[in-house]
């Protein structure tokens, strides 16, 4: 037994290269307390089949990985029969079980070592589960600095209860909760990005769209069909930056997977981004639409939150003196602000002026105040902020929900769109 199992401890030690620290999803899967035992009776009910939770099947692999890293067979056997008992649908978690049964009668030379004629005829089906098996690991093996965030998240307001973050490298979804505190990580999944990669351009080219985003509807899983799972929480791609360099396309969500697959490989899908069930149905119950942000990066970058707060204060500098323009109830010191190029849902900024007119003419005298601001980052060919405010005029109880893009160009801060959104 010791010698057949010296591969598979190589292969897992390998892609483990160290013990990972438990990834937010574990952790909070460790303190949940476990459920009151029935009391005994005559008769014994039939076992309760199992709950799928958040994380949890993830969690186990990754046991199983350990125990076979310690070179503990029996134990990483044993759990590794009871996960795909509970999952029989997780082929990552067949193919372990596979290997640490085969193991038992000889070496491993790969991770899912089958025969030689089935190894070709899957070839690629065992390759993604290579890979899937390879982007877990690293994940949870590169975990975020303790209390860093995103840097994109410059500022959040109350309103944005929770916000997410894909990283595209790791194939991996934050969720993130926002308290008085600041952002706190609460949770990460594996997930599955455009089969062609990222950095979507044009409708079908199969790519999974990089940049700011908003969840936009709750879709009802009634209405899907199986292939996309639990449900699906469309983004509101194209947004308007995408839209200004000319990319096309639609129908991006965030969805489940068929309920013959509990996961699906690193890249597989139309654009989309895919997760195990029982994860987005975390996600579908913890998040808001309207409000939650979804970041779609290549590799995120970690920060702590002071210098987030630091690279932010120029900007907050110039949104407030565009406050203070339109304010005063100067129209052109207000359309200083703003690109030759503006667009607001098709109206150029000479079809706009008109609108912007109107508001400086009634904010004339009265203070304008930018409820429940946020703005986030983005950049890649241009630096670029979304923001969102309530504009409210001094003396006034509500006003509308407003988002701006704004554009570096040079030294400059210019708006290059504008609207009402509630």
């Amino acid at each position: 037994m010791k010698r057949a199992f010296t591969a598979i401890i190589f292969i897992a030690t390998g892609l483990l290269a160290a013990q990972p620290p438990a990834s937010a999803a574990q952790q909070q899967q460790q303190q949940r307390k476990k459920p009151a035992q029935p009391a005994p009776s005559r008769r014994a009910l039939p076992p309760a089949k199992p709950v799928a939770r958040d994380g949890e099947a993830e969690a186990r692999l990754i046991e199983v990985y350990r125990l076979v890293g310690q070179a503990q067979g029996r134990e990483a056997l044993a759990k590794a029969a009871a996960l795909v008992k509970d999952h029989p649908n997780f082929q990552l978690a067949q193919l372990v079980y596979g290997d640490l049964l085969t193991a038992q009668g000889r070496p491993l030379r790969t991770l899912g070592d089958v025969p030689d004629s089935a190894a070709r005829a899957a070839a690629a089906a065992l390759a993604e589960l290579r890979e899937e098996s390879q982007m877990r690991l690293k994940a949870l093996r590169e975990r975020p600095p303790a209390n860093a965030i995103p840097s994109q998240f410059l500022t959040l307001s109350p309103r944005n209860k929770h916000a997410i973050a894909v990283d595209a490298s790791r194939s991996r979804l934050y969720l993130f909760e926002n308290s008085p505190a600041g952002l706190k990580l609460i949770a990460d999944y594996y997930i599955s990005v455009g089969k062609l990669g990222i950095e979507k351009s044009v409708e079908g080219d199969l790519r999974t769209p990089l940049g700011v985003y908003f969840i936009t509807s709750n879709l009802d899983p009634k209405t899907l069909k199986d292939f996309y799972g639990s449900g699906a929480l469309p983004i509101n791609y194209p947004n308007p930056y995408d839209l200004r360099r000319g990319k096309t396309g639609g129908g991006i969500w965030l969805h489940g997977t068929p309920s013959s697959q509990f996961s699906r490989p690193p890249k597989a899908t139309d654009g989309c981004v895919a997760l195990a069930n029982p994860d987005l149905e975390r996600i579908i119950s913890t998040v808001e639409v309207r409000t939650t942000p979804v970041v779609i990066a290549p590799q995120l970058r970690w920060v702590p939150p002071q210098s987030v707060k630091a690279d932010g204060k120029p900007f907050e500098d110039v949104l407030q003196a565009w406050r203070s323009a339109k304010s005063s109830g100067d129209i052109n010191r207000a359309l200083s602000f703003y690109t030759a190029d503006f667009n607001s849902y098709g109206k150029s900024l000479a079809d706009w002026t008109p609108t912007l007119r109107g508001e400086v003419d009634r904010a004339r005298g009265h203070d304008i105040a930018l409820k429940d601001l946020s703005y986030l980052r983005w950049t890649d060919g241009a630096d670029t902020m979304v923001v969102t405010f309530g504009e409210v005029l001094d003396g006034a109880r509500s006003g509308p929900t407003k988002r701006q893009y704004w554009m570096r160009q040079g030294n400059q801060w210019k708006i290059f769109f504008e609207g009402v959104i509630g």
